[in-house]
């Protein structure tokens, strides 16, 4: 039996390039046993083991020279988010500036870009799109509602002590600036939609769907974070409602069904409640039938309410786009 050579300790279950095998003075011959495969021009698989995509974003990156992950792909990587019809498993994107030629690689789909300085970024010493860039890269493929729902990931404040951070990702006005650096990018008219309909203070994809959809049952605006009190920062807080008429829901996702978050919740729900006003609880069922039932709910105490304020100013919807 011939005896392989075990690799370096950073080689031995991870794709690689030649170039790292070379630093590491791995000989040729090494790079045709049995415990690798070929993973095309430059590449080195371990062999029989399934790769996941930051493994697979990672060699590509480093094996194409001016190359960064992009669109798809760096959503995966970042956390953005995509809809879940997206296939982000099938294939690694990958960009290259416009005066370089297109990426042309079994399971790479590429692309050739302009690229202004600022808008790539590293995650875990891999060249990819910053986050707002990625965002104006999918304007072409997502669908509106989407796309505005991503934006208002970039844009919520975050909490500093679950998230390591203090800053969004990114402002308004930061992405109005994007846009009018890249006139002539595909989906960059989707994207200023997009931009005009995004608001701070949704915590995740399902809520701001729960507002667009209010919206477009001609609902008026709703506040996001609506606190109980809003003079006082621990007053509790639901997702989003109607101050002046007493109305707020609070959309409850996964990291809800923890005990500790469970007895959280029941606190706020019971203050809200206490308070006389309307309370509303949406979950993935209500996400699943686009809200219909839970809007026609919400609709029927809002009426009630302006109705108790026969007299008063007259009440009307508000607009569909907001400031």
């Amino acid at each position: 039996m011939v005896r392989i050579t075990p690799l370096p300790e950073s080689l031995s279950q991870t794709p690689f390039t030649v170039y790292e095998s070379r630093a590491l003075g791995i000989p040729p011959k090494r790079l045709r046993a049995t415990d690798l495969s070929d993973g095309g021009r430059l590449i080195y698989l371990p062999a029989g083991r399934h790769l996941e995509t930051i493994e697979r974003a990672r060699v590509l990156a480093m094996a194409t020279s001016g190359a960064w992950v992009s669109h798809e792909t760096a959503a995966h990587l970042s956390g953005l988010g995509l809809p879940p019809w997206f296939d982000v498993e099938s294939t690694i994107h990958l960009s290259k500036p416009h005066e370089l030629p297109r990426v042309r690689r079994a399971g790479v789909t590429g692309h050739r870009v302009r690229v202004i300085p600022g808008e790539l970024t590293m995650i875990e010493g891999i060249p990819v799109s910053g986050r707002p860039r990625t965002w104006l890269d999918l304007a072409a493929k997502l669908p509106l509602s989407y796309l505005i729902a991503m934006g208002d990931q970039l844009i919520r404040m975050p909490r500093p002590g679950l998230e390591g951070r203090s800053d969004p990702y990114a402002f308004k006005e930061g992405l109005r600036l994007l846009i009018r650096q890249h006139p002539n990018l595909k989906g960059v008219e989707k994207a200023r939609l997009a931009l005009a309909e995004m608001r701070v203070g949704a915590d995740s994809f399902p809520e701001t769907f729960l507002r667009l959809a209010m919206l477009d049952a001609r609902l008026p605006e709703p506040e996001l974070q609506l606190r109980l009190d809003p003079h006082d920062a621990w007053s509790p807080a639901a997702d989003l409602g109607y101050r002046r008429f007493r109305i707020a829901v609070q959309y409850d996702g996964a990291h809800h069904l923890t005990r500790a978050q469970q007895s959280r919740d029941n606190c706020r729900d019971e203050a809200f409640r206490s308070a006389g006003w309307s309370y509303f609880k949406v979950n993935a069922d209500d996400l699943a039938e686009d809200f219909q039932g839970v809007i026609a709910r919400i609709k029927r105490a809002w009426l009630r309410s302006v109705q108790s304020n026969a007299g008063s100013d007259s009440v009307h919807p508000g607009p569909r786009h907001g400031p």
